[in-house]
């Protein structure tokens, strides 16, 4: 609440920090009101077993409905602004991944799409698609890959880029 307050707007979770319990947190923070002060992204991509671990990728398009219909649930919203794909499932083309996202924008369920993780090539299939207007990597000191192919392609479509682990996950900070 008080990040609102302090003008924050943007808030980026998925269904698996917690598992679940960080997308509840913030549908409780954004309550009362403040939710169209924000910029609401949260991503999908995981396959989440009864224990809460991580169980392996999943991209399907039943699931991403699936998944998506949960997570507004958790997020106590009628909208995703912002709906990523958490990491690239290698078992199913991004062209049928993009395909189910962009069924979810015509239902007016998601706003806009992004990919995490995506290579160059992957993000040009998948903006084939349907445009996607984010792309979330990591982009540190020490991971500067996304600089030879993946930042210009991001130019040359028109599409956002969002680091990720800017301080090298923590190693900036004096803790480690």
């Amino acid at each position: 609440v008080e990040a609102v307050e302090a003008g924050v707007t943007l808030f980026d979770t998925a269904e698996v920090y917690g598992p679940f319990e960080n997308e509840r947190l913030l549908g409780r923070c954004l309550a009362g009101g403040r939710r169209d002060r924000v910029v609401l992204a949260t991503k999908f991509g995981f396959r989440i077993d009864a224990t809460g671990r991580i169980a392996g990728l999943d991209s399907r398009p039943a699931h991403i409905r699936e998944v998506v219909e949960a997570s507004l649930e958790r997020l106590g919203t009628d909208r995703i602004d912002l709906l990523y794909q958490h990491r690239v499932d290698p078992t199913v083309p991004i062209e049928e991944v993009v395909g189910a996202m962009a069924g979810l924008v015509q239902a007016g369920l998601v706003r806009h799409l992004g990919l995490s993780e995506a290579s160059a090539a992957t993000l040009r299939r998948a903006h084939a698609v349907h445009p996607i207007s984010a792309l979330q990597s990591e982009y540190s000191l020490w991971e500067r890959g996304v600089e030879r192919e993946v930042l210009p392609a991001c130019r040359e479509l028109g599409v956002g880029f969002v680091p990720y682990s800017p301080l090298g996950h923590g190693f900036l900070t004096g803790e480690i």
